[in-house]
């Protein structure tokens, strides 16, 4: 034993002595390497290490045969797992890592600030957040929005058809990046501010933001999709929920009641309209629904930069400020969270983080729902510039109903 560690270094960072144990999962998949000193440093080196295992495509046992289904799964459960075992979830999903490598986009295609950045950090939009002045666009500006929009549509509708019971939220971040580049967009989220992926996939309990990884939607889950490409300089933003399989009655309400909220709010954009009111009408909407909505994130002003003025707050008696233009493009996005059962109150609007600094999820554990169009302000009214050409949710499509 002694001779087979002879040189070997601890494997773990930042440690550099003489190493006297072994991986076994290494030696199991005869894998080479993977020394350590003690089990301290293999234990805090476990988060990183165990990916080693799943590059491996050995998938035999200690005497050289092929691993049964149980035996290899058994193998897999110790690699692909939650990373965060003592975080106190709110409800029953979980993450399902690690996630896989960042998605590669062609050197060809145009690419926002914070694109290539270590930091990820959109610097032309940290520096506008130092004004509240919401920019009207010009003719050509909107132009350039209602091209992005249009293809940011037609990406959301490729994914919104890949949604099964079965699917990973990881595979549908393939759909979603694949159908980017192929019309030669950047997806908006890649490491915007780090952001692993190419799309948020938020399922269940997920208010917004969630990272698509190994976890294969199961059916009764919701799910929310949320797209943004970038193209010539400008951003397109939207996103839809949609029912994975059969759901039941209360997940159909509380979708119903999130898509009737924006539509509620949608319906009074106009010239000289207050965008502090935007959140009196979606609460009319969510409250009458026994629904609650979260007040953490809003919507907010797009065009050359991903977020910025004005900001669009989904709840009542808020203090945005902004006074509706022609030329104004921006999102309306309400989250919205089931709080009644059987008109008992159980919920709340309240959400919290995971530690991946991204998931918000509901504080009770209660599912959540969510829906959002890029809106122009026109001298009229406006124009939804991300709309479906029906001009119907999918989640209607999957009822059947008559559109709303």
């Amino acid at each position: 034993m002694a001779d087979e560690y002879h040189g070997k270094t601890c494997a773990s960072p930042n440690c550099n002595k003489i190493a006297n144990l072994q991986c076994p999962t290494c030696l199991k998949l005869g894998l080479s390497g993977s020394f350590f000193c003690e089990q301290a440093c293999f234990k805090n080196a476990w988060k990183e290490h165990k990916k080693v295992h799943l590059k491996t495509e050995l998938k035999v046992n200690d005497t050289g045969e092929a691993l049964s289904g149980t035996q290899l799964s058994n193998l897999l459960l110790d690699t692909i797992q939650n990373p965060w075992p003592d975080f106190q979830y709110t409800g029953k999903l979980r993450p399902f890592y690690p996630l896989s490598k960042k998605r590669h986009v062609p050197a060809h295609i145009q690419r926002p600030d914070y694109a290539d950045q270590k930091e990820g950090l959109p610097l032309s939009e940290i520096t506008s957040k130092r004004s509240t002045q919401i920019v009207q666009l010009s003719p050509k500006e909107i132009e350039g929005m209602r091209v992005v929009c249009k293809l940011a549509r037609e990406v959301l509708d490729i994914v919104a058809k890949a949604v099964r019971p079965g699917i990973t939220t990881d595979e549908l971040d393939r759909i979603c990046h694949e159908a980017t580049i192929e019309r030669n967009c950047y997806p908006s989220p890649l490491n915007y501010y780090q952001f692993p992926k190419s799309c948020c996939t938020s399922v269940n309990e997920v208010v917004c933001h969630g990272i698509p990884d190994q976890r294969k939607l199961e059916e009764g889950d919701i799910v929310n999709l949320d797209v943004t490409c970038y193209y010539n300089g400008f951003h397109g933003d939207l996103n839809e929920t949609l029912f994975v399989g059969n759901v039941d009655e209360s997940s159909k309400h509380l979708v119903k009641t999130a898509y009737e909220s924006l539509i509620a709010a949608a319906n009074n954009i106009k010239p000289g309209a207050r965008y502090r009111d935007m959140g009196q009408h979606i609460q009319n909407v969510a409250h009458a629904n026994g629904c609650a909505v979260t007040r953490t994130y809003c919507g907010h002003g797009i065009h050359q930069l991903f977020h910025t003025a004005p900001n669009v707050p989904h709840y009542a008696k808020n203090k945005a400020v902004g006074i509706m233009k022609p030329g104004h493009v921006f999102t309306i996005e309400p989250m919205i969270n089931q709080v009644f059962e059987y008109k008992i109150f159980l919920g709340t609007w309240r959400d919290l983080l995971w530690p991946d600094n991204w998931t918000a999820v509901t504080q009770d554990g209660r599912r959540s729902a969510q829906f959002e169009q890029t809106y122009l302000v026109t001298e009229t009214g406006f124009e939804i510039l991300t709309a479906r050409k029906n001009n119907r949710p999918y989640f209607l499509d999957q009822l059947d109903e008559i559109p709303i």
